[in-house]
């Protein structure tokens, strides 16, 4: 029950106790005259007379579900982009972007944001990720857990022109352009009782680059026994 449905409903019942008028507007936390004016409608209306009223003033004329069905929907290949803007959107159905935005917000439809998901069919995924998960959660006595991963095909970047560093009144500026050194390979164990990160970048993606970031490992920790 909503609160003000509650409150007016207890001023009748107060009322219907013989409860004078200053008492129950100082029980329900409101003035005498919102005590009278609920008494009044119950007495005209019954109980009909404690719900709202409708409001005056011109309605909603944009029906927030239609909008974000539009949204839903692709955007014409017309416009040459793949999502919508609240701007665009609205520009489509003639309406404002904040109305858009209203809408999205009612509805929290987010169209600028995506992610990502993954599908397996393994049918021993759960058995797997239960033996990983236990694995972090109870590591066996005086052995060291690694979460090991690489990352390949890393564009080596560097710009064309030095950064311009941030001024009064001027943002942090960096060119557009760039020169591309090739590629390059990142290899990291993560230790998962401590968080330290051992890592080794490496030109190329091939078992010998992989080999030699295990000996790394090895020589990072020399006395522990290692399960990753």
């Amino acid at each position: 029950m909503r609160a003000g449905l509650a409150q007016r409903a207890q001023i009748v019942l107060l009322a219907a106790e013989g409860v004078a008028n200053t008492v129950i507007a100082e029980r329900v936390g409101a003035s005498v005259v919102t005590v009278l004016a609920w008494r009044r409608r119950y007495a005209e209306s019954g109980l009909a007379g404690l719900g709202d009223r409708g409001r005056s003033g011109r309605p909603r004329r944009v029906d927030h579900a239609e909008v974000v069905s539009a949204a839903l929907a692709p955007p014409p290949k017309k416009y040459g982009v793949t999502h919508w803007s609240s701007r665009l959107l609205g520009k489509h159905l003639g309406i404002s972007n904040t109305t858009v935005a209203r809408a999205w917000r009612e509805y929290g439809v987010q169209p600028w944001r995506s992610g990502t998901f993954k599908f397996s069919t393994d049918p021993e995924l759960v058995a797997k990720v239960t033996d990983v998960v236990g694995l972090y959660l109870a590591p066996p006595e005086d052995a060291v857990v690694l979460c090991v991963d690489e990352k390949s095909q890393i564009q080596a970047l560097d710009r064309i022109a030095p950064m311009l560093p941030m001024q009064p009144r001027q943002i942090e500026r960096r060119t557009h352009d760039y020169t591309r050194h090739g590629t390059t390979t990142l290899f990291a164990a993560l230790e998962v009782a401590t968080g330290q990160v051992t890592a080794a970048v490496k030109p190329k993606h091939r078992r010998q680059e992989f080999l030699a970031f295990l000996r790394q490992v090895d020589r990072t920790y020399p006395r522990a026994s290692c399960t990753s």
